[in-house]
């Protein structure tokens, strides 16, 4: 398999640590996003959307970390990145949300970018942005997580889930935005967690070829 990534994309630091997770190795295809790399036609023949991350299994080429992460879940559910518990399952998949449709989105490159180009905002401008949205996000799950009276090391339980996998990738984001991780202690504990296994440090941005 290839994976199309970039190394300081959140989407595709979730997928590289999904699939470290779960043991499985890919050719590592860096798509450099900072030379416009993802709008060039050798790539839209990959992902017409000309994003990353992109998933090439051989068979087909999967788009959209979300649906690639649940894929991975389906065809190679060991280890289990969501718990057996129905309920437990929908919890977990609304921590990975809070990140995934309420934080990132309006704060990725292209939204930055467009900030940047259309309506002159300095870097200054940039770090207010993403932090209102990277704090209102982290108080609620911060929240969340500290409600729930069986949460072990992680997120959930004391083995990595899917929200943990979504998460980590933030709090490195919220890190290069100069927001201050103090304020949520809870998320900041499951951070070192994480940090502390092999399956998160290889998928850090900085230990990527293309860093």
């Amino acid at each position: 398999m290839k994976l199309y990534n970039f190394f300081r994309s959140g989407t595709s630091q979730r997928l590289r640590i999904a699939l470290n997770l779960k043991g499985i190795s890919t050719d590592y295809v860096a798509v450099d996003l900072r030379v416009e790399e993802h709008q060039k036609e050798a790539f839209k023949s990959v992902n017409p959307q000309m994003l990353v991350p992109a998933l090439d299994t051989g068979e087909q080429v999967l788009v959209q970390s979300p649906a690639i992460l649940e894929w991975l879940e389906e065809k190679y559910p060991t280890p289990a990145l969501l718990p057996a518990d129905v309920d437990a399952r929908a919890h977990v998949r609304a921590l990975a949300a809070i990140v995934g449709c309420d934080i990132h989105p309006i704060n990725n490159r292209r939204i930055l970018e467009t900030l940047r180009k259309q309506f002159g905002a300095n870097e200054a401008a940039i770090n207010a942005w993403c932090g209102t949205w990277i704090s209102a996000g982290f108080d609620a799950y911060e929240a969340l997580i500290a409600t729930d009276k069986n949460r072990g090391t992680f997120s959930f339980g004391n083995t990595p889930t899917l929200a943990d996998v979504y998460l980590i990738p933030q709090v490195e984001s919220a890190r290069r935005f100069k927001v201050d991780m103090g304020r949520w202690p809870l998320i900041s504990a499951v951070d070192q967690a994480c940090g502390a296994l092999e399956a998160f440090q290889k998928a850090a941005p900085l230990a990527q070829p293309d860093a």
